[in-house]
């Protein structure tokens, strides 16, 4: 594992509080110096990937949600690049943290792409598979989070934070 990151609160008012969990992979496929991320229409760009469902193992979620969100179908799960933690507020119980855990895989693809399976969010975001170079993704999230968008999509830190993490990497 090549990173570990955490980012965010660890109390409410100085006090331990509930911790309310959720853990998700992500895929990171990389192909001729670009990777394949999933544009929304806010102009962000984020790892395929999502949210692990009951009893489901990571590389079965990753076919899943990398299927669902690009139409590509992942050929191979190779190692665990890192993993990525956040901690808010959580917006649905009172004094209470949410703690998202995410999950880096590095994955391969085949060429040929079969056709997406939006959930309905994704497809309000109008989720668009990208092949896009490190640089220009990183440069692209960066902007959005400098112009502070209150429509901003939440996972852009995150996603931002770990372009950097696998650009440190793969130079």
């Amino acid at each position: 594992m090549l990173f570990n990151n955490i980012l965010g609160i660890k109390k409410i008012n100085g006090k331990e509080v509930k911790i309310n969990y959720r853990e998700a992979v992500r895929a990171v496929i990389l192909r001729n110096n670009n990777l394949l991320m999933v544009q929304t229409n806010k102009g962000d760009y984020k790892f395929p990937g999502g949210g692990i469902k009951n009893e489901e193992k990571h590389e079965e979620t990753l076919q899943r949600e990398v299927k669902e969100e690009t139409g590509y179908l992942i050929s191979k799960v190779k190692e665990r690049m890192g993993i990525f933690t956040e901690r808010n507020l959580d917006e649905f119980e009172e004094d209470s943290i949410f703690e998202m855990i995410s999950y880096y895989y590095l994955c391969e693809v085949p060429e040929n792409q079969t056709i997406q399976q939006l959930d309905d969010y994704e497809a309000e975001l109008d989720f668009s598979p990208q092949w896009i170079n490190i640089d220009a993704a990183i440069s692209n999230n960066e902007d959005i989070i400098k112009n502070k968008n209150n429509d901003m999509n939440r996972w852009v830190y995150r996603e931002t934070s770990v372009l950097k993490e696998l650009k440190s990497i793969f130079s």
